[in-house]
């Protein structure tokens, strides 16, 4: 089980942190990644790191501003935000799965377990 928290109203220019914990695993074990969906529109996948030597991915959208990374014990992930923009607005998800690769897990399809999603709103 994934549950995320961190989420909020915020006023553009904020910073913002979520998180995801996970009970009865441990997230090393696994692929993860953040994903958001706003209204009408398809989820998307904004931040990722690989089970195998951790590589990191982060959409084009959020490059530079956002950072995905993991505890040590790997029962934590977490999405730090900063600079938001009011297109940032969206439901936000953690997800994690199983197949053991080295690069990022790209589609949402890949994922096997999914958080049941904390808000973000960024006022302008």
């Amino acid at each position: 089980q994934l549950v995320e928290s961190g989420g909020g109203l915020v006023q553009t220019g904020d910073s913002l942190r979520l998180s995801c914990a996970a009970s009865g695993r441990t997230l090393s074990d696994y692929g993860v990644g953040w994903f958001r969906q706003a209204p009408g529109k398809e989820r998307e996948l904004i931040a990722a790191i690989a089970w195998i030597g951790g590589r990191k991915y982060y959409a084009d959208s959020v490059k530079g501003r956002f950072t995905i990374s993991r505890d040590n014990a790997k029962t934590t992930m977490y999405l730090q935000m900063n600079s938001l923009k009011p297109e940032d607005t969206a439901m936000y998800y953690c997800a994690a799965g199983s197949k053991y690769t080295l690069v990022p897990l790209p589609k949402a399809e890949d994922y096997d377990y999914w958080g049941q999603g904390t808000q973000v709103t960024v006022s302008s």
